[in-house]
């Protein structure tokens, strides 16, 4: 991670909701979400979220590095209709390490939809991959 990276650094984040990020879509193999409002869920707004926030840290990455979200804690509080769109503003509110805090906050046009805070750690792709591969041998993949 490069020295650039301090708090106060922000990204935008515009996304035009489409029907495939709705709540039946998020995990079709459930009856019981196939079975709920086509509504943006709460797991692809964290998506959203989670966006944001890498966009925050693209220019301050070294070749080769990326990140990882460690934390999540956020309130969904408004419907998003398909065709709406979501503008998420993201914010580092602290560097520790590796470890970048951030303050998230949602919108579609109408009401705050979502915010709160998210942690991500900068990681060595590299590393990162070295690690997954030794998990997958312990776990027998």
């Amino acid at each position: 991670m490069r020295d650039s990276l301090a708090a106060g650094a922000q990204a935008r984040l515009s996304f035009r909701v489409p029907p495939s990020k709705t709540v039946p879509h998020l995990y079709p193999e459930s009856d019981d979400f196939r079975g709920m409002p086509e509504v943006l869920a709460t797991g692809f707004m964290v998506g959203l979220l989670e966006w944001a926030c890498l966009e925050v840290l693209k220019p301050h990455l070294e070749s080769g590095e990326g990140s990882l979200g460690t934390h999540i804690d956020v309130s969904h509080s408004a419907p998003t209709l398909p065709g709406q769109t979501v503008t998420v503003d993201a914010e580092v509110t602290a560097i520790k390490g590796r470890r970048v805090s951030f303050r998230v906050r949602a919108h579609d046009g109408l009401d705050v939809i979502g915010e709160g805070r998210h942690e991500r750690v900068i990681v060595s792709w590299a590393r990162f991959d070295r690690k997954l591969e030794e998990r997958a041998t312990a776990a027998g993949l």
